[in-house]
């Protein structure tokens, strides 16, 4: 009946200091839809920014920024990821530690956006022969 996600609303208290995150940290990019809605591209999907001050409808019944937990797949190795962070001053509150993601084993940093969302930012570990045994 699915067959994937369109986008996901994330609710912010500052539409501009979100935006300088996900894309100068993250390098999401961004297509602005209105002055209080700008989408953060991720692959076939958005993450969509909604100010808390919002009159949009429908939303949320309890639109909260800091209350999402979003895990993040990496492009690059989690190493270069940890410098990127470190070289821009945002703290990695988490990691690298090995988790279970939707699809099997993942390594994972955690770090938080301006408003305290939780960003766990993933790459699946690599199987090996003995791994592929012991399964």
């Amino acid at each position: 009946m699915l067959s994937g996600l369109d986008h996901l609303v994330i609710t912010v208290t500052d539409i501009s200091r979100a935006v300088d995150f996900y894309s100068r940290v993250l390098g999401l990019e961004v297509r602005y839809r209105d002055r209080e809605r700008v989408d953060l591209i991720l692959g076939d999907m958005a993450l969509r920014l909604h100010w808390t001050a919002t009159d949009i409808e429908p939303r949320a019944g309890t639109p909260t920024p800091g209350s999402l937990d979003l895990c993040l797949r990496s492009l690059l190795p989690l190493d270069e990821v940890a410098r990127h962070l470190q070289a821009l001053d945002v703290e990695i509150e988490l990691g690298p530690v090995q988790r279970q993601g939707a699809t099997g084993q993942l390594e994972s940093l955690y770090l938080r956006d301006p408003d305290g969302n939780l960003l766990e930012i993933s790459r699946p570990l690599r199987s090996t022969p003995e791994t592929d045994d012991a399964t």
